[in-house]
């Protein structure tokens, strides 16, 4: 009985076994099936996913180099170059360390010791020097070592130093973080038309498979070259000019803008503060920044020439008109007065001619009285007055130019004198611009375009009728020429106009005790070939006027402009035989 009830445990133990003996079997026979179909979607179907994982573990940056900028005569302002580390991979030592110190240390010019405890370092990759020329390099690949690789990477670099900085702007390649030009012509600039297509290992070895031209692979691909119309020799001018009067007046900051009013091609952009985009780094945040593109000020008395274009254009004056001018005046609970009230207390009925002269307020608040805010206002926007425009430099400011119906008294009386709105320095010299080409504003820039990215990007605009700007233009060349303006020149007639503003407070309403002061004009009047602007914000040492600060680098500008651009003097020599 004993025996037989052991047997059926035996059996029935047996029967259990192979129940899970059976489980076993048809959980691996599922696990080699499932196994089989991941596989074959791995390999077969979903091929492509594992094919771009695989190339992601390598270097995937195709090495190329952005193209060159130059100024419109070819002195090349920015431009790549290239620099390679050194690494030694263990692994594929066929040298001792020793020996691959003694052939490398002449080349690398570092001490044999210092190789062999860097080439015996543990670690897949060792890097054994930064930033090599394009020299050892060479000397470098003609050993033929295979435990040796060259990571080759570009920097760029500013030939010129300063020049042009806020032009140029810079480039950083481990951020791809640009400002300036090396920002607007980004995509010219990275453009490479024969792209050479190959990978590298995150060691910096070149994957070769058949598709792999070796030659190839040694050639550096490069965008395309950016022209600018700037000129390098003017460009100096302005910069020399404007850094010796911020520097003498101990002013916070100045500019200085060469225009050809002709096409709205910028010459000459100067911006101070300045600094080194070789070292943009260790510049600061106001010395990086390009303000005359994106700070607003008044633009005081130049803004006059505007006035008193708009209501000739509207047919309110005509350039033989008069106009009163009482030497102050109340509008709500602010008195307005003449800069010169107590020499000249009451001019009376004054000529335009005058009022350009004498900057009289009073004479320019009388003129925008007699157009109505709307029809004021309208002129001021063909002018660009309140938008963009359209400069190809980054961050412009629209500006501020209120809705002609929130003006009340005061705005329309503050606005005819240059108080009422606030521009940009670009602003103010494309508005200018129209003044001195029949009309016409035509887009600033800063590219020399080919015709059909031209014929797109630049825009022209009929501002107000032709005679009008030659009316002004003859006034503000006359009111030169009758004062004693430092401005003034022996050989061209000027047709310039300068400014005094005062500063407002940054975070709060009222003014601080700082001015701006600027210059505006253009020659010769007669043709004009060249517009100048220049303003500097907040001097401090002596006298505090636009004629006194901004005329000085004014006159010194335009003199050495013309006789570089040898342009044809328009002034008749009275004491000539």
């Amino acid at each position: 009985m004993g025996r037989k009830k052991e047997q059926t445990d035996i059996e029935k133990r047996s029967r259990n076994f192979d129940k899970v003996l059976g489980y076993l079997h048809i959980f691996f026979v599922g696990f080699m099936i499932l196994l089989i179909i991941y596989l074959f979607f791995m390999q077969v179907v979903d091929v492509g996913k594992y094919r771009a994982r695989a190339r992601s573990q390598r270097v995937g940056r195709i090495f190329r180099m952005r193209g060159d900028i130059f100024d419109r005569n070819g002195i090349k302002l920015a431009t790549d170059k290239v620099y390679s580390d050194v690494y030694a991979h263990p692994a594929d030592y066929d040298h001792e360390p020793e020996e691959l110190a003694k052939m490398l240390a002449p080349i690398l010019k570092m001490p044999e010791n210092t190789l062999v405890q860097k080439l015996k370092k543990p670690g897949p990759v060792i890097t054994l020097k930064k930033d090599i020329d394009r020299n050892m390099t060479k000397e470098i690949a003609k050993l033929h070592l295979r435990e040796i690789s060259l990571g080759k990477k570009n920097t760029r670099e500013y030939p010129q130093g300063t020049l042009a900085a806020h032009v140029l702007g810079y480039y950083n390649f481990d951020a791809d973080i640009a400002n300036g030009i090396e920002y607007t012509a980004k995509d010219k600039l990275e453009h490479v038309i024969n792209t050479v297509n190959y990978q590298k290992t995150r060691d910096g070895k070149i994957i070769y498979d058949f598709t792999t031209d070796p030659v190839a692979t040694t050639i550096n691909p490069k965008g395309e070259n950016v022209t600018l119309t700037i000129d390098a020799a003017i460009q100096h001018v302005c910069e020399k000019e404007i850094e010796k009067m911020v520097k003498e007046k101990n002013a916070e900051r100045g500019t200085v803008i060469v225009m050809n009013p002709k096409n709205g091609e910028i010459l000459a952009y100067a911006v101070y503060p300045t600094f080194d985009p070789n070292n943009y780094k260790n510049a600061t945040p106001q010395m990086l920044k390009n303000w005359t593109l994106t700070d607003v000020f008044p633009p005081g008395s130049t803004f006059k020439t505007i006035t008193v274009a708009s209501a000739m254009d509207l047919g309110k004056i005509n350039e033989h008109s008069t106009i009163l001018d009482t030497g102050k005046t109340t509008i709500g609970k602010w008195v307005i007065k003449n800069y010169d009230y107590d020499v000249h207390p009451y001019p009376g009925n004054i000529s335009l001619e005058y009022l350009f002269e004498h900057s009289s307020n009073i004479g320019s608040i009388n003129v925008a009285k007699l157009m109505s805010p709307h029809e004021f206002y309208e002129v001021l926007k063909k002018f660009g007055y309140g938008a963009k425009t359209g400069i190809d430099l980054p961050g412009e400011s629209v500006g501020l130019l209120p809705n002609w119906k929130h003006w009340d008294q005061g705005i329309h009386a503050t606005m005819a004198y240059g108080y009422g709105t606030s521009v940009t320095a670009i602003q103010m010299i494309s508005a200018v611009q129209a003044l001195a080409n029949n009309g016409v504003r035509v887009t600033p820039h800063i590219i020399k375009y080919s015709q059909e990215e031209f014929d797109n990007k630049i825009h022209y605009t009929q501002v107000i009728k032709p005679e009008t700007a030659k009316s002004i233009t003859r006034l503000l060349a006359a009111s030169v020429n009758n004062g004693k303006s430092v401005i003034k020149m022996d050989k061209y007639n000027v047709a310039a106009k300068t400014g005094t503003s005062r500063k407002p407070k940054e975070n709060s309403s009222g003014y601080t005790p700082y001015m701006y002061t600027s210059t505006i004009g253009y020659l010769p009047a007669s043709d004009p070939q060249v517009l100048i602007y220049v303003m500097v914000d907040s001097a401090k040492v002596g006298a505090i006027w636009g004629n006194t600060v901004a005329g000085p680098v004014f006159h010194e500008v335009a003199t050495q402009v013309a006789r570089m651009m040898n342009l044809k003097p328009d002034k008749i020599n009275t004491n000539s035989n």
